[in-house]
């Protein structure tokens, strides 16, 4: 990240990866943020918390699930867009494309939410699954990345739950929402792992 010169704000301390000075200008500023593991923490709630409703509301209609998942989507899309600044500038296309992704499709559902079964199938299919695979491809990339193996398993399971959402399209809409339910709560449960890997990779480098 190139330091401006003349009015830079004061250092804010360092970088644990990097080693470089931490200002507050606004970059910086998400960047702390969004490569907390606190803010990571909050992802992966905002992909379980819906994931848990609909488990347990296995009865709504097509129209709750589809403004359910879109509000996910769209919290989601936000939490990895803030997220992007913790990483280098090198590495964020991937992240910031998912970021994206998940705020149309999160519009679709909203805007839409009298949609069919089939539609919301593909929506949510594609979201994964391209997710997925831009995050795969970050944890092959990113060599010093602190524990790769757990955010590529990550990646995995949002292939999986892509490739089975989009090859298995649900005839109702309860086994659309156990189904987006399950993987929701999986996909939070390893995005949470993912946060705690992080934290702990945080603490052995700044110990």
């Amino acid at each position: 990240m190139t330091e401006s010169q003349g009015t830079a704000g004061p250092s804010s301390g360092t970088d644990p990866f990097t080693g470089r000075p931490l200002r507050d200008d606004p970059e910086d500023v998400l960047g702390r943020l969004g490569g907390s593991w606190t803010w990571m923490l909050g992802s992966a709630l905002a992909t379980l918390v819906p994931g848990i409703l609909l488990l347990v509301w296995p009865d709504a209609t097509l129209q709750v699930v589809a403004v359910l998942f879109g509000l996910y989507l769209l919290v989601t899309g936000a939490f990895r867009f803030v997220a992007v600044f913790g990483q280098e500038r090198g590495e964020r296309v991937p992240g910031l494309l998912i970021s994206v992704l998940f705020v149309l499709a999160g519009v679709l559902c909203m805007r839409n939410p009298l949609q069919t079964i089939a539609a919301l199938s593909v929506i949510v299919g594609v979201v994964w699954l391209v997710s997925g695979l831009l995050t795969a491809y970050t944890a092959v990339a990113a060599k010093d990345l602190p524990h790769r193996g757990v955010l590529f398993a990550a990646a995995l399971l949002g292939i999986v739950a892509g490739i089975v959402v989009l090859a298995l399209p649900s005839e109702s809409a309860v086994a659309l929402t156990r189904l987006l339910g399950l993987w929701l709560v999986l996909l939070g449960l390893m995005e949470i792992a993912v946060a705690f890997a992080w934290r702990s990779a945080v603490r052995r480098i700044t110990a």
